[in-house]
């Protein structure tokens, strides 16, 4: 070993308590989607048709959550959807799962560093952005390197801030829809207004669809978490069992304040919806609708939070996603190995914020670059969720088919196999319809370019698993020899 210590390739440590886990989980389903981008699908949709979509969704979400809770809860590897692709389907599968994955993940964290630039400026705009885009670069690897445990517990106090947030607002609009305070809403006309309610009918469902899809990117990374859990058998179940009751709670009730508060075509939905600002929230109209003359302050604060919290998140679920891919000879060994004082993958850290950097620079060296970097990884948390519920389908059948009884699981997703059959339906109609209208009309007048930078992630999915398995000769793993016995490294 090394004088540095990261010469071990040893396991991670299992340092993550079920508090940890559990705001970890909740802090994946609450994030700009919910504080910026929920106004904007009210502005497109209309309440009703928001909360449909959103209802869509969030049942989706909750069958991806349970089908991962009941591998994790049986296998707990850092690697998740990734490693459980590999063990329960194919080997290119999990290859090509796990290195789509960490892209994402890795482009992801440049983003939000981007973006933590943007929200800054709202009260320093003299100060250049690339500064405070640097600092929470070096920040959130500060604390991933520190240990697992530092990671959960950061998530822990940034996950509380959001959810107080969330109440707030929740508390707030209700006592304002029950006409409380001195604002007075016309709550029924805002409901209904435009078709009932459905103001973009079926067109503007469907948009939203795709928004309220990456409102909840990041929920399945409570499963990379669970290979660090001093407890999965208990963690996982308890985190996974309150999904339903936060999407319930957090997303339903919250477009449903908005809708009833906010008449669709107010101008600040409208300005979010028609120019992605992130500078504007829903959250932010309504607390000053109820009088709090500080609203834009505090939210932004919140949203900067979050911001934050995500890029923290990305960051810890790429380099574990790297260090699982070392540890299945699927990456170079070097990152496979963890610091033997921490536990942390120290190599995969670093690989990823020097990607994650690379490609934050690119933002100012090639705009293009970047652009094609980011559209890239788009795609990806999404092809992830296919990969999930494909996986969830192929493991609960192979342990059928291998004699086992169901009593053996700690933790049992219901609704099999309707929930992943659901899950992976949604997740390829949100794939296919990210950008229907690129294909309008004939082949030759087609939106080329658009179609290359949304759908960009597909061939570069299919490139990894085809040329793997021509070099490997893999093949579909029968159900009789799928290896189910339980594992318990990171």
């Amino acid at each position: 070993m090394s004088n540095d210590g990261t010469e071990q390739t040893g396991d991670l440590k299992r340092t993550l308590k079920t508090r940890h886990l559990s705001m970890i989980a909740l802090g994946g389903t609450i994030g700009t989607g919910l504080f910026v981008a929920s106004g904007a699908t009210v502005a497109e949709a209309g309440p009703m048709g928001a909360l449909l979509a959103y209802a869509a969704i969030g049942v989706m979400v909750y069958f991806l959550m349970t089908g991962l809770g009941e591998m994790s809860a049986y296998m707990p590897l850092s690697g998740s959807f990734a490693a459980f692709s590999g063990h329960f389907v194919d080997d290119a599968f999990g290859f090509a799962m796990g290195w789509n994955y960490w892209f994402n993940a890795a482009i992801t964290v440049a983003v939000e560093a981007a973006t933590v630039g943007v929200l800054m400026s709202f009260w320093l705009p003299h100060v250049s952005t690339w500064i405070w885009s640097v600092i929470v670069l070096v920040l959130i690897l500060a604390i991933n390197l520190t240990s697992g445990k530092a990671y959960g517990e950061s998530e822990f106090w940034m996950a509380a801030i959001k959810v107080t947030a969330v109440l707030a607002f929740l508390v707030i609009g209700l006592i304002t829809i029950f006409g409380v305070l001195s604002y007075k809403p016309d709550v029924m006309h805002n409901l209904t207004a435009g078709n009932h309610g459905f103001v973009g009918g079926i067109t503007g469902m469907l948009a939203v669809f795709m928004v309220a899809g990456f409102s909840f990117q990041g929920t399945e990374i409570v499963g990379i978490a669970a290979g660090e859990s001093v407890n999965p058998e208990k963690a996982v179940p308890t985190a996974v069992r309150q999904v339903f009751w936060r999407i319930l709670i957090f997303y339903f009730f919250s477009i449903f304040v908005i809708g009833a508060l906010v008449y669709y075509k107010d101008p600040t939905l409208l300005r979010a919806a028609n120019n992605s600002d992130i500078t504007v929230s829903p959250f932010t109209t309504v607390f000053q609708k109820a009088g709090l003359a500080a609203a834009a302050s505090i939210m932004n604060a919140v949203i900067l939070t979050s911001v934050i919290s995500s890029a923290n998140s990305w960051l810890y679920a790429a380099s574990r996603m790297l260090y699982s891919l070392a540890q299945e000879k699927h990456a170079p060994k070097i990152f496979g190995r963890a610091n033997i004082k921490t536990g942390v993958p120290v190599p995969a850290v670093l690989a990823t914020v020097v990607i994650g950097a690379f490609a934050f620079l690119t933002s100012f060296a090639g705009p293009d670059i970047y652009f094609y970097l980011v559209a890239a990884s788009g795609l990806s948390g999404f092809i992830a969720w296919v990969g999930i519920a494909v996986a969830h389908f192929r493991f609960r059948r192979a342990f059928i088919a291998q004699g086992h009884d169901l009593n053996e699981l700690k933790y049992q997703a219901k609704w099999f196999p309707i929930g992943p059959i659901i899950a992976l339906v949604l997740s390829i109609v949100i794939i296919i319809g990210q950008d229907l209208s690129s294909f309008s009309g004939p082949i030759a007048n087609w939106n080329w370019s658009g179609i290359v930078t949304t759908y960009l992630a597909l061939p570069l999915f299919f490139i990894l698993y085809f040329s793997y398995k021509a070099v490997k000769k893999t093949k579909l793993i029968p159900l009789k020899e799928v290896d189910l016995t339980p594992r318990k490294r990171g």
